[in-house]
């Protein structure tokens, strides 16, 4: 089995989005070269920076209590985090809920190598892979070629993700079809906010969103679908404060 830095090696992002039919390739590596220049490396000091220690622990417990809520994951789960980034609350909720499921493997996706690369020098717990969250079947198909990952998945988290996706409606689309017939859904993003400054500093794609439209639009591909604000969590920056929620959905 080759090495993660050998995969990546054989990985041409351009052709991987090409080969996974993204639109608007060119947004997409606009979004890469924002995040491996400006936040790869700092990225963990940024998110501290951001939300302080205290809420930070919050929202991975929030994700932690998703995963481990009912339905119960089996003791030999596969977990998957989409837009895992540097592995800043990867790294965090893995270490939590393996305590609970020992036998768990966990994967993360995301499209910037070097935020993986990030990732990857912090713990072999974790494999690491390339991909977008409009097409991660897709995504799953092309990394198999050279590690080994799941087709499916008993859970998938995204955290603070969605926000920097294209196609919101696309991406819970993409999440149901590699989630099990059992499997669940744990996501925190940001509510809807104003400052349109956030596109150009943090790279976001959209200004959050509102629960009960996000809400509409799972339940489109999903069965149970339960969103709500986190109260008293936000993300607090220079004075600009948005509240986060979490949602929670099953096939």
């Amino acid at each position: 089995m080759p090495t993660f830095e050998d995969y990546l090696n054989n990985v041409e992002l351009q052709e991987l989005l090409e080969e996974l039919r993204v639109p608007r390739i060119e947004t997409l590596m606009e979004e890469v070269k924002h995040f491996t220049e400006k936040e790869a490396e700092r990225r963990d000091k940024i998110l501290l920076s951001y939300f302080g220690e205290d809420e930070i622990k919050r929202i991975i417990d929030s994700i932690v209590q998703g995963l481990l809520s009912s339905p119960k994951l089996r003791k030999d789960a596969e977990v998957l985090d989409v837009g895992a980034g540097s592995g800043f609350f990867t790294v965090k909720i893995v270490d939590k809920v393996s305590r609970h499921l020992p036998e768990a493997t966990f994967y993360a996706m995301d499209l910037t190598p070097a935020m993986l690369r990030v990732l990857a020098r912090k713990t072999p717990e974790i494999t690491p892979f390339l991909g977008v969250a409009e097409n991660v079947r897709g995504s799953v198909e092309q990394a198999r070629k050279y590690l080994n990952i799941p087709e499916k998945f008993d859970a998938i988290f995204s955290t603070l993700m969605l926000h920097h996706c294209l196609d919101i409606e696309r991406v819970f689309e993409s999440f149901r079809e590699v989630a099990e017939v059992n499997g669940k859904v744990v996501a925190i993003d940001l509510c809807r906010h104003s400052f349109e400054e956030f596109r150009e500093e943090m790279g976001d794609l959209h200004l959050g969103f509102e629960p009960e439209l996000l809400k509409g639009i799972a339940e489109k591909h999903f069965s149970t679908v339960q969103v709500k604000k986190i109260p008293g969590i936000c993300c607090d920056h220079s004075g600009r404060s948005a509240e986060l929620f979490i949602a929670f959905m099953t096939p």
